[in-house]
């Protein structure tokens, strides 16, 4: 059982508003247990919308300059790496087709790392940035500016800001004890013949 209950319906009207702001105008669709748990505090789920909301806006409507797959390659490790299973299958179910991932990539993303021979030259770039983040804390020079062949300057002061952001989702959604969406992937089964990393 979660260990903060999320707001079942019928919502209040506020809630219901906020909620849908947080599900991106989708009247007709249940609210994410994340989404009906972040409005168990009004005011913290309205402070955090406006950069949530940003981060996954396309950039031709003044979101991020970053390209779809970049963002779910991003948050997909920072969820494996957080081991956040909800986190994880809620953006592989909604953005595997957006983000063109394959079943290979989705289960190197999982067992594998940016050596996997799945990844071009930018995927591999990406993942092993969030990696050394995670680990370090820090980006080696040589990853760094092998990453500014891949991203302007502002797209990589968003994409360094996002890994922190879904470390922070991830952090909420393990502490909490969220459970997972019965709609969403779960992590693959590993294969025989990988080594996990």
């Amino acid at each position: 059982m979660a260990r903060i209950l999320p707001i079942d319906p019928p919502y209040h009207p506020s809630v219901e508003y906020r909620l849908k702001a947080m599900m991106g105008g989708e009247g007709d669709v249940e609210p994410l247990k994340l989404f009906r748990t972040f409005v168990t505090n009004m005011p913290f789920s309205e402070a955090m919308g406006p950069l949530g909301a940003y981060f996954l806006r396309a950039s031709d409507r003044g979101g991020p300059s970053y390209d779809v797959r970049t963002r779910e390659l991003v948050i997909n490790r920072v969820c494996v790496r957080c081991r956040c299973e909800y986190e994880w299958g809620v953006h592989v179910t909604i953005f595997k087709k957006a983000a063109k991932l394959s079943d290979d990539q989705i289960h190197a993303i999982v067992y594998l790392d940016h050596t996997a021979p799945c990844w071009s030259p930018k995927d591999a770039d990406t993942i092993e940035m969030v990696d050394c983040l995670h680990d370090t804390g820090h980006l080696p020079e040589a990853l760094f500016e092998r990453l500014t062949t891949h991203f302007s300057e502002k797209a990589l002061i968003e994409l360094l800001m996002l890994n922190g952001w879904y470390h922070a989702i991830s952090y909420f959604a393990n502490g909490s004890e969220i459970g997972l969406e019965d709609w969403a992937m779960r992590f693959p089964k590993k294969r025989c013949s990988v080594r996990p990393q």
